[in-house]
């Protein structure tokens, strides 16, 4: 073990890294890259109650948007992604920076071309659950408040000296 992993690896928390450029989080509050797609939820332009899960595969580019009950996006059709997708896709690049995102997705972007162009997928069925569900965890850590004591749900994680 380096020195310079030895701090992080000692602590219970994670250094987090900072947007590539600030964004707002009304349109598409929750976005991420895991579980081999770029995913999040969208806020509905007609509808303040309502949100869709979009979706991203990486490689295949494969997409997908649904409300979070499971109802398909009205504007999810042939080959071109939704209004959803795209605004996905703008945060995305606002959070992670264009490179990092492309990388992610495996997907050929010059400098001079538009990340969302280069996506060549198709409409794809995905499950919005595990994607929302990862979103309404995110909201419950923001509603405690700020401490440094230990989260109850993580306590089944062995104090530092217990395990030898």
């Amino acid at each position: 073990m380096d020195a310079g992993n030895a701090g992080w690896e000692r602590r219970s928390a994670v250094r987090v890294v900072p947007p590539v450029q600030p964004r707002k989080l009304a349109k598409v509050p929750f976005v991420e890259m895991a579980d081999g797609r770029l995913q999040g939820v969208v806020s509905s332009g007609s509808d303040i109650a309502r949100v869709y899960v979009s979706s991203i595969a990486s490689g295949t580019h494969g997409f997908s948007c649904s409300t979070n009950n499971n109802r398909p996006c009205g504007g999810l059709s042939g080959s071109y992604p939704c209004k959803h997708l795209q605004a996905l896709v703008k945060e995305a690049v606002l959070q992670y920076g264009v490179d990092r995102v492309a990388r992610y997705l495996k997907a050929d972007v010059d400098e001079d071309s538009d990340l969302l162009h280069a996506l060549d997928g198709r409409k794809e069925e995905a499950q919005a659950a595990v994607v929302f569900s990862r979103f309404l965890r995110h909201l419950a850590y923001l509603e405690l408040p700020s401490s440094t004591a230990p989260l109850a749900e993580m306590q089944w994680f062995p104090a530092t000296g217990a395990v030898r």
